[in-house]
């Protein structure tokens, strides 16, 4: 009986020593992982710091105290109500970025160092927008994270810790203010689109503006150029044909013969309300009564308009011409008709011979001053009533010539007498280019000149 007790405390006795074991072993021996550090005490006392590895401990005598983290941890703290310079009370989320760089100061100089951070940081997040207003705690989120990191940096820095980064996740104003600001903003919205649109608006104006500039620049130079080259086609024109002319020489039968030719034109103008007949129509009359064999005077010839006397009109041309009338010395009527019959003459026999060596008679309807002649008898009656009509025409205009020329020179003569200093008529006046008759020209010991400069 007693044998069987014994055994059975042998037994419990092996049970516990193995147990013993079992339990020191396991106590003995520590794996730890990586980015984890282990706090050893020996007999209360800090021991050793393990990190990622096997290891030993005695014991019952080593204690593994902590363990430590040593990877970068996030932490983010409830909005927190801070106050701005300008007292408006604001609520800013913040987030920190920090790590472990010591286990030992982590779990030895402070009990919880996340409490730590988050207390530190509230405190210090105070401090910094304290001291700016609400805009420039809106406009200045880089500058508020900094201040921060480096408070907390510092601070933190017997703890063991390193605070890698700090950001502001929200600031809040109050939703008083944010009113306020969403008007603020939507004007300043407002107010750059509207300058934006002027900006576009100007840019607009002005490049339409230099386009048009640019534009009337061509045009005018292009009417400058066009009226440049049209002066200079007509100036070549005009000296072509003062050069021919000067060439050729005319006489004063060619030039009797070129009145003739524009008279009809001359007549057929819109304008044409008075005709004023030039001091040089004188030698072509002359030129076309010897032409046709007209002698010397022709007294009495017949009044073709009841003794009321036409008139010419030149327009411009014959305003100038009444100018020269005026300071034309008057000759006596009959030997100026007679020397225009004898001009004509002399002209018109000459023309007709022309003519006819030509094989076309003389017209004065025709613009070179001749037409192919007609055959027959048709060209022979026709040139016969010409010459009747030129004849009955060339008397009755010597006759109107001359009382017309003794009408003038009787009231110059007056006028002479009454005003001998006097300038004549005005220029412009019903006088001036009414009824004269065609003067010849002034010989050159009148005029004070020498034979040939006129």
């Amino acid at each position: 009986m007693a044998e069987s007790i014994g055994g059975i405390i042998l037994i419990i006795v092996l049970v516990l020593i193995g147990i013993f074991v079992i339990v020191a072993i396991t106590r003995a021996v520590r794996i730890v992982p990586q980015a984890v550090a282990l706090i050893v005490e020996r007999l209360g006392k800090y021991q050793t710091t393990m990190y990622a590895g096997l290891h030993f401990l005695i014991p019952f005598v080593d204690k593994v105290r902590a363990g430590v983290d040593l990877r970068e941890q996030v932490v983010s703290f409830p909005p927190q109500p801070v106050i701005t310079s300008d007292n408006l009370v604001v609520s800013i989320d913040t987030v920190i970025y920090f790590q472990v760089t010591d286990p030992k100061s982590a779990t030895y100089e402070i009990a919880n160092y996340i409490t730590g951070i988050e207390q530190l940081t509230v405190t210090t997040l105070r401090n910094v927008i304290g001291s700016m207003d609400l805009e420039q705690t809106l406009t200045s989120r880089d500058q508020i994270n900094g201040q921060l990191r480096g408070v907390l940096d510092e601070a933190t820095g017997r703890w063991g810790i390193r605070v890698n980064r700090v950001e502001l996740k929200a600031i809040d104003p109050p939703a008083s203010v944010q009113g306020s600001m969403e008007q603020q903003m939507r004007a300043e919205r407002d107010r750059r689109a509207a300058i934006l649109t002027a900006e576009g608006v100007k840019q607009s104006q002005i490049l339409t503006a230099e386009g048009e500039k640019q534009a009337a620049i061509l045009r005018a130079e292009g009417q400058a150029q066009s009226a440049i080259l049209k002066a200079q086609g007509e100036s070549r024109a005009i000296l072509q044909v003062f050069d021919a002319i000067h060439r050729g020489k005319p006489d004063s039968r060619l030039l009797a013969y070129q009145y003739l030719q524009m008279l009809p034109e001359i007549a057929n103008g819109s304008s044409s309300k008075l005709w004023v007949v030039p001091t040089e129509f004188t030698a072509a009359l002359g030129g076309i009564a010897k032409g046709f064999g007209v002698d010397g005077k022709a007294d009495g010839g017949p009044d073709l308009d009841g003794g009321e006397h036409p008139t010419v009109d030149f327009g411009d041309y014959g305003s100038g011409m009444s100018k020269n009338l005026q300071e034309t010395t008057l000759q006596d009527p009959d030997e100026a008709l007679a020397q225009a019959r004898g001009e004509a003459q002399r002209a018109t026999s000459e023309a007709t011979h022309a003519g006819e060596a030509s094989g076309a008679p003389f017209s004065r309807s025709a613009e070179v001053g001749q037409r192919p002649a007609e055959s027959g008898p048709t060209r022979a009656q026709r040139r016969a009533a010409s010459e009747a009509r030129v004849e009955e025409a060339i008397a009755a205009g010597g006759e109107r010539a001359r009382r017309e020329a003794q009408r003038q020179a009787e009231e110059l003569t007056e006028r002479a007498h009454t005003s001998p200093a006097g300038p004549g008529p005005q220029e412009g006046a019903p006088d001036d280019t009414s009824r004269f008759a065609p003067p010849q020209q002034q010989r050159p010991e009148d005029q004070g000149e020498e034979p040939g400069q006129r």
